[in-house]
């Protein structure tokens, strides 16, 4: 396996070294594709982050969750924390080497990977690893469409994570929900992003008519993969975001989407990104964005179910 950090383990599952066995596997991306002068680092302590936003709770699994309709762990359902990334600020390369690894690695071991980043470039190798995979539909959960072919010179950055995505054969649809303000993607951006066949959604276009306007979008019986950009949600639950957004989802919008998508399809992969841990001074924003991956973790082991 790849090298990692030792860490507490996240709510609810068990540290291993290995993902053979089990049904899930969490492991942390600290640092992804950094552009000159932004620096990434200040999304590395997101990981444990969440790890300990859930400490408490995992004392109560046996406890009724009414965002799932029982205990948020199935019997004989089975995650591990693989612990994080040795990943570097400066070394892209490096960066996305290990985590298209560790991510195969967990493919190949028959688990769903659940990956906390990281800035929004660590989904790009993310994404890669499912080559050897049954086609993939990913669904984007962002305030921005990540369609840029560059910034600064790199093509492997935050702003260009989707459009990176669409350059493979094993992704067969994005459709993307949240977008609104003002981001990277200029007009032509989006022409592209359309022209490619992206379904983008709005905040505003959620707001109005719903959830069911993306679910529209997500195929019956297709291995989905998340990618959850934590400044999709509104800046008044989710302020610890490098870029907050009035107007974005709340979070039972997000997790009635995961809801949604569990019940259509199979959620095949799940990653997390853009937290910035020291602009949560209450330490709400960490809890609100691992309970956001507590409910995929419940949802994996409730296929078929809403």
């Amino acid at each position: 396996m790849t090298a990692l950090t030792v860490v507490p383990p996240f709510k609810g599952t068990t540290r291993a070294a290995s993902p053979k066995g089990f049904d899930a596997a969490v492991f942390g991306a600290p640092h992804g594709t950094p552009y000159p002068e932004i620096d990434n680092s200040i999304h590395r302590g997101a990981p444990d982050a969440f790890r300990t936003a859930l400490a408490v709770d995992a004392e109560w699994l046996d406890h009724w969750d009414f965002d799932l309709g029982g205990p948020l762990l199935q019997h004989g359902q089975k995650i591990c924390d693989l612990g994080n990334l040795k990943t570097k600020p400066k070394d892209g390369a490096h960066n996305r080497a290990l985590i298209e690894q560790t991510t195969r690695q967990i493919l190949e071991a028959g688990a769903v990977p659940i990956m906390f980043g990281g800035d929004d470039s660590v989904p790009i190798p993310f994404i890669a690893a499912y080559s050897e995979q049954p086609a993939i539909v990913i669904l984007q959960i962002d305030a921005h469409i990540d369609w840029r072919q560059e910034r600064r010179g790199e093509s492997l950055g935050f702003s260009s994570t989707m459009r990176r995505a669409s350059e493979h054969d094993h992704v067969w649809r994005i459709v993307q929900a949240g977008a609104r303000g003002i981001g990277s993607a200029r007009e032509g951006e989006l022409r592209d992003a359309l022209a490619w066949g992206a379904h983008i959604v709005t905040a505003r276009e959620m707001h109005h008519n719903g959830v069911g306007e993306v679910l529209r979008q997500i195929p019956e019986d297709c291995d989905c993969v998340i990618s959850f950009d934590c400044d999709a949600l509104d800046a008044a639950e989710m302020p610890a975001v490098a870029y907050p957004t009035p107007g974005g989802l709340s979070y039972t919008q997000v997790t009635d989407l995961i809801a949604g998508v569990a019940a259509k399809a199979r959620i095949a992969g799940f990653c997390m990104v853009e937290f910035v841990p020291l602009r949560d001074r209450s330490k709400i924003a960490a809890f609100t964005a691992a309970r956001i991956a507590a409910n995929v973790v419940g949802r994996i082991g409730r296929r078929g179910a809403s």
